[in-house]
């Protein structure tokens, strides 16, 4: 009896400490997507179709290249749409950026329009720009895509809240990945849902880590 009480007892103590050292290492071990190129250039020469400011600074943002052909990209847009948007757009510091010409702005606001019957748009902006703007931008990224001379790339690129580049360094097809497919409703669907996933999971929990931070904080220093 009294080895069975030191056993209950062992075990008692044992796994509330097991458990926690698990979740622990959990937490430190939380793959983050791999940053690729740091520093993408900001927004500040663009203006937005509602007048409202732009920027990629402490967002987490899908950009795209409509260039001068909004229309040749509204079916990559409806992909993500699908895909990515609907799914995420209540995050509010979430955004889709698609970067295109001053002639191509009725375009774009009926390309919005439609939007609306997938979900509600308020978090997707078309910014307008020059080429020189556009190319701008799109070199700041360094990736392996190429802008065709309609300023336009099927590619479309995560870009995280410090302006960095984030995508795949060992993906099972492409190796390096910069950006994914939007034409691709495959590759939409099975690789880029799950890297928006991981990189929105990544600030939510460096949101709850802050708040407990912060409630640690006001703990120690107002109810000693």
């Amino acid at each position: 009896m009294q080895v069975k009480k030191f056993i209950v007892l062992g075990i008692l103590f044992v796994l509330p400490i097991t458990v926690y050292l698990f979740f622990a290492t959990g937490k430190n071990n939380f793959v983050k997507l791999p940053t690729l190129t740091y520093g993408v250039h900001e927004l500040s020469d663009f203006k937005s179709l509602d007048g409202k400011p732009l920027q990629l600074k402490d967002r987490i943002t899908v950009l795209m290249f409509f260039g001068n052909d909004v229309e040749g990209k509204k079916a990559n847009a409806f992909n993500l749409a699908h895909k990515i948007y609907k799914k995420n757009y209540q995050f509010s510091e979430f955004q889709f950026v698609a970067l295109i010409s001053e002639d191509q702005k009725e375009a774009a606001l009926q390309v919005k329009e439609k939007l609306t019957e997938i979900e509600n748009p308020k978090n997707w902006r078309f910014a307008i720009g020059t080429e020189a703007d556009m190319q701008k931008v799109f070199a700041s990224l360094k990736s392996n895509s190429v802008l065709t001379p309609s300023l336009q790339t099927n590619t479309v690129f995560i870009i995280d809240k410090e302006r960095n580049l984030r995508g795949r360094t060992d993906d099972e097809d492409y190796g390096i990945m910069y950006g994914f497919n939007a034409s691709d409703y495959a590759e939409i669907n099975n690789k880029m849902d799950d890297d928006i996933k991981i990189v929105l999971a990544e600030y939510r929990l460096a949101l709850k880590k802050y708040k407990a931070d912060r409630k640690d904080e006001f703990r120690d220093t107002h109810l000693k």
